[in-house]
């Protein structure tokens, strides 16, 4: 059964930092291009970031470049996001994603194994 969990969300101030955790398993994580993504209240689901399956290459959503850190460690099954500068317009629920091997893992409708999400508040 591939099971995707996420952690680390909280209460943060503004300009604050944050790291999310995501942990894999049911899956050859190595094989698996993940993701961020992020749904505010009365908003639509959208794209944060992705890294490839092998880890050598990132995708940022505008919004997140400069601010954000994606990066995994496939022997671990693990990914995290480091969130520094932290705005209130980042608060909503983050969700850890994957997509399959070879997918176009730049595109956030590529992805399709989702977990429960983590809650982020940033408090102006």
């Amino acid at each position: 059964q591939v099971q995707l969990v996420e952690s680390g969300g909280g209460l943060v101030q503004a300009g604050g930092s944050l790291t999310l955790s995501c942990r894999a398993s049911g899956l050859t994580f190595g094989d698996f291009a993940m993701a961020w993504f992020r749904q505010a209240p009365g908003k639509e689901r959208e794209f944060v970031a992705s890294i490839i399956w092998g880890g050598n290459n990132e995708y940022y959503d505008d919004s997140a470049k400069g601010r954000f850190a994606i990066s995994r460690d496939n022997a671990k099954n693990m990914m995290w996001m480091r969130m520094d500068r932290l705005k209130p317009e980042d608060t909503g629920v983050y969700y850890c994603a994957a997509a399959p091997p070879g997918s176009r893992w730049w595109v956030g409708t590529t992805y399709d194994i989702w977990g429960r999400g983590t809650q982020v508040t940033v408090s102006s």
